[in-house]
């Protein structure tokens, strides 16, 4: 008999994976799905980056290679952020791992002990709390309001700093997935006044850097002493199309990034050098190739957004940044009895037999996502438009959502 741990009997994976595995199972059985449930690129890597991983490995850069990453790659990097966001870095302020999330565990590890308390701003990413979890550390959520532009408030900070059991952590987004929300030079340089002097530590958590599309993009970490208290994470996966490449950095003080590059070697030893000199290359050369892609995104997110709106029972607040349309749908979930997850795999299974679009209830963000969905633009153009007009009609068919629901009665507005 096979007895697992409790601590792998309590993971939950991140429903966005588990959506897409249906959306495909049904694809492979002949069902036509606009997938709008994952958060992935729909354009090819950059071109620079791919030129670049090939040449590497044929030039065998495929052996080991520091944990900390590759030194003209963690220079690339640094130079990035401060020409790009201001953050006054050089390569010992880097480190190098597989995407952003893995930083996630890093940071905790590294900075968290059991007991701990972490800040979390919600609905949230949901691997965020699994590795709290992990660390056997404390979540304490905290409501983004939609009247807020969900930006996260210094108010807020200031109480859990005051009030919480050894608050230690801070875990900040900003684009924010999946709300669209972003924070504001002035909201972080008072976010930094409150965390400033203390012992608390924020993992800012960035994948969205180049997806805003109001003002710019700012960086916690770019503040007055914020070394002393930031870990600000990046990936190539949203801005260079090089999600499966799974490339990423972090930044911070130099004597955290030497325990996470500890923390690397003694888990995944390092990040594949050919993987690096892709990366390098699309920071030194394809800003033309990204920016075009993110003025794509821009269309797209702002023609889902407005046909979104157009539909019954949807209230949308067109997002500041990310590529997620995140519409309130409380209405229609009172309307119909039905969860907002069961109303997104009603859009995927039950409204049609032969069509179906693939989404995510924002519960599975947090409670705090009751009553929204969330929609990537992940998609080519026209497969929005039949998106848009499909949910428009999928909403109109009252017997297939209670045929739906008696099918499926777990997903029941009680």
């Amino acid at each position: 008999m096979i007895r697992l741990s409790g601590l792998a009997q309590d993971l939950k994976a991140e429903t966005a994976f588990t959506v897409l595995a249906l959306a495909r199972g049904l694809k492979a059985k002949g069902k036509d799905v606009v997938e709008l449930e994952i958060g992935d690129s729909p354009f090819p890597s950059t071109p620079h980056a791919k030129a670049a991983g090939i040449a590497a490995i044929e030039a065998n850069q495929t052996g080991y290679c520091p944990s900390l990453g590759l030194p003209d790659f963690r220079a690339a990097a640094a130079k990035t952020v401060h020409d790009e966001f201001g953050i006054k870095a050089t390569a010992e302020n880097v480190v190098v791992a597989s995407g952003a999330k893995p930083f996630e565990q890093y940071f905790l590890e590294a900075l968290v002990d059991p007991g701990d308390s972490v800040l979390l701003f919600s609905p949230h990413f949901p691997t965020y709390v699994p590795n709290i979890r992990r660390r056997e550390a404390h979540e304490v959520l905290v409501p983004l309001k939609a009247e807020h532009q969900f930006r996260p408030q210094a108010d807020d900070v200031k109480r859990f700093i005051d009030t919480a059991t050894r608050p230690r952590a801070i875990f900040l987004n900003s684009p924010h997935n999946p709300t669209g929300g972003v924070a504001t030079r002035e909201d972080l340089a008072a976010i930094a006044d409150v965390v400033r002097g203390t012992d608390v530590m924020v993992f800012s958590d960035e994948p969205y850097c180049h997806m805003v599309w109001e003002g710019k993009h700012e960086s916690i970490l770019a503040e007055p002493g914020m070394f002393d208290h930031v870990v600000s994470a990046y990936t190539f996966s949203k801005s260079y199309s090089m999600s499966g490449w799974r490339a990423g950095y972090a930044v911070g003080h130099p004597k955290v990034i030497e325990a996470i590059g500890k923390l690397i070697n003694t888990s995944a030893s390092c990040s594949p050098p050919f993987v690096q000199q892709a990366a390098r290359a699309a920071l030194e050369h394809d800003a033309a190739t990204r920016d075009d892609y993110m003025n794509r995104f821009r269309r797209k997110v702002e023609t889902l957004s407005a046909g979104l709106a157009k539909i019954d029972g949807f209230k949308v607040n067109q997002p500041v940044g990310t590529f997620y349309i995140f519409p309130d749908v409380r209405e229609l979930c009172e309307r119909f009895a039905i969860t907002s997850h069961g109303l997104a795999l009603y859009f995927l299974e039950g409204a049609d037999d032969k069509f179906g679009v693939a989404c995510l209830g924002g519960e599975c963000f947090g409670d705090a996502g009751r009553g929204f969905l969330r929609f990537s633009c992940a998609e080519p153009d026209e497969r929005i438009e039949q998106a848009i007009t499909f949910l428009a009609n999928a909403i109109t068919r009252r017997d297939r959502i209670q045929k739906y629901l008696a099918e499926h009665p777990e997903h029941a507005l009680i």
